[in-house]
């Protein structure tokens, strides 16, 4: 194996025992959490609404009523967050040569051999899939959940695109909710991916086995992307 780099030239680099390494600044925690509490109160309320079955759920909510008026407040909340994020990583999500690399040997990665895998960025090819997907079905989302309010659009649409809005929004929130499922475990299964967005910083170790390109480059003394 190559030996680590020198982590002397980036101030997001700590000695230590171990090493620390600078991944998301307080702002952007902040930021992440604030879109993962909207997604996780948009899956329940809307869930609540789209089915008899889940009516239950309202109870989280204050009844249905409270539901239904919360549902859109909390999802113009949520794209607003997001939208946030989407213009703090959206330049570290562009794919590159070394992802369609990556990608063809995902089996090696899921099976915890990243020996001879494309070295990684910031983000590999699987959470760059994953931010577009949801940058898309948010996008979506906001603008049929617009066409569907019928408190402030009631008005603007008519019955035939309105039918269509909630065909859409339903289809591309059950997307959404699998997509976001898959991050969660993914985030579990990699360990220390969670704790660096509530720490903020990650081991050198873990950079150099999952982000080895990443870390490299904050070594080389380029500026640091930890946002």
């Amino acid at each position: 194996m190559t030996a680590e780099p020198n982590v002397s030239k980036n101030p997001a680099i700590h000695r230590g025992d171990p090493v620390t390494v600078d991944r998301y600044s307080g702002l952007a925690r902040l930021n992440h959490w604030i879109t993962a509490v909207g997604l996780i109160l948009l899956a329940l309320s809307g869930l609540a609404l789209f089915h008899p079955a889940f009516f239950f759920l309202t109870v989280l909510f204050g009844g249905g009523q409270m539901a239904r008026f919360l549902h859109p407040w909390i999802g113009v909340i949520t794209a607003v967050s997001f939208a946030g994020l989407f213009l703090r990583f959206w330049r570290y999500n562009l794919w590159r040569g070394d992802d369609s690399r990556w990608m063809g040997r995902l089996s090696k990665v899921l099976a915890g051999d990243e020996e001879g895998v494309p070295e990684v960025g910031r983000y590999n090819a699987g959470q760059k899939v994953y931010f577009w997907v949801m940058s898309l079905c948010i996008a979506v989302l906001f603008f049929s959940g617009l066409v569907i309010w019928m408190e402030y659009f009631a008005d603007s649409f008519t019955i035939e695109q309105r039918r269509v809005g909630v065909l859409v929004h339903s289809t591309v929130a059950i997307l959404a909710i699998c997509t976001w499922i898959v991050h969660v475990y993914a985030a579990i299964w990699v360990r220390g991916t969670i704790s660096a967005m509530t720490r903020g910083n990650v081991t050198g170790g873990w950079a150099w086995r999952h982000h080895r390109k990443w870390l490299r480059d904050l070594a080389s003394g380029k500026p640091s992307d930890s946002e």
